[in-house]
């Protein structure tokens, strides 16, 4: 299993949110570079975030949830066109499941298992 996960759920249409692209970066300086990237499957769900052979650094990191394809895909409005979730990897070895919890005029996260 990938060091980072995800799923997305659509909390205004009561589902999981397929098809959410997602990045995960970390950050170098003052910029971000790219570490992973994918889009979530029919269950909200995106495991393979790290790519095979790649080991997480200890830093900090950070999801990009284009948000903005995934509403206009379903004919929705939304306010937030992008989500950036930015947390901090203490321990390379851990796993950190971030879900992000979604809806066109809000949204929420936490640390999951």
């Amino acid at each position: 299993m990938s060091g980072v996960t995800t799923h997305v759920l659509d909390t205004a249409a009561g589902r999981p949110a397929a098809g959410v692209p997602v990045a995960l970066q970390a950050r170098q300086g003052d910029g971000w570079e790219q570490v992973g990237a994918g889009v979530t499957g029919p269950d909200g769900r995106l495991a393979g975030l790290v790519p095979d052979g790649t080991t997480l650094r200890a830093g900090i990191h950070r999801l990009l949830f284009d948000t903005g394809t995934y509403f206009a895909g379903h004919g929705a409005a939304g306010f937030y066109p992008e989500v950036g979730v930015v947390f901090e990897v203490a321990d390379p070895a851990d796993h950190y499941h971030v879900p992000l919890l979604l809806a066109p005029w809000g949204y929420t996260t936490y640390r999951g298992s």
